[in-house]
């Protein structure tokens, strides 16, 4: 079954160019031009991937992000920046997106970047049955059924989320470096942006740390990255 897109643009020219090219790969497009449009389209056609233009009529992305999130929604969320917004890159990634991108953008790397996102959102739905979990402390990690446990209860993560506490938790105890999670995770060149991941891990430690600043499982390693404690 063909996998559905949702984009929300108020470009004409960017929702034709995406409508075609998503398409041409098979995939199924709903698009919407507006904020309260792209809600009632996530409600109706439940997407596996949506693409989010920030600067929007109305409600802009940054409000979509938040309210999916707030739902406990974990549609994997790709947003749409102009190029002088670094601070709305940052706080999309900070309420709960997956991944951004520029405009102008490289068509050829915005479909690389949503095949890799909807094979990921394809795992995190299927259950692959019993697997060992991992124990530390009174966190437990079902990795084959992207289900986490937090003193016995449902942690709700995004698929990003989920895929940086996993990796994490199958190396516990070793360091790993920024570089590598960005590469493993996001899986292509974000031409040393770790950035992403330093926003990633402080929305994990929100979930799962009791206090933030004095982390009892996710290990800050000062100028090289992040391990997960024994």
């Amino acid at each position: 079954m063909s996998q559905k897109v949702l984009v929300v643009d108020d470009e004409e020219s960017i929702l034709t160019l995406l409508k075609y090219n998503f398409e041409k790969a098979g995939l199924i497009v709903i698009t919407a031009e507006e904020g309260k449009k792209a809600l009632e389209k996530v409600k109706e056609e439940k997407p596996d991937l949506i693409i989010l233009d920030i600067m929007l009529p109305g409600m802009d992305g940054i409000e979509i992000c938040k309210g999916l999130r707030k739902e406990d929604n974990n549609i994997p969320i790709l947003m749409l920046t102009a190029k002088d917004e670094e601070i709305d890159k940052i706080l999309g990634l900070e309420i709960g997106a997956d991944d951004y991108m520029t405009k102008p953008f490289s068509i050829r790397e915005l479909m690389a970047r949503v095949k890799a996102m909807l094979r990921r959102s394809l795992q995190y739905g299927e259950s692959k049955g019993e697997e060992d979990k991992v124990i530390v402390n009174d966190l437990v990690v079902f990795p084959d059924k992207y289900e986490v446990f937090l003193k016995g209860e449902n942690i709700i993560l995004t698929p990003k989320e989920f895929e940086l506490l996993e990796l994490l938790v199958r190396n516990k105890g070793k360091v790993l470096d920024r570089n590598f999670l960005l590469n493993k995770i996001w899986g292509y060149d974000y031409y040393g942006d770790t950035r992403i991941v330093d926003v990633h891990i402080s929305n994990l430690r929100e979930k799962i740390e009791d206090k933030t600043a004095k982390p009892k499982y996710i290990i800050t390693v000062r100028g090289v990255g992040y391990k997960l404690k024994e």
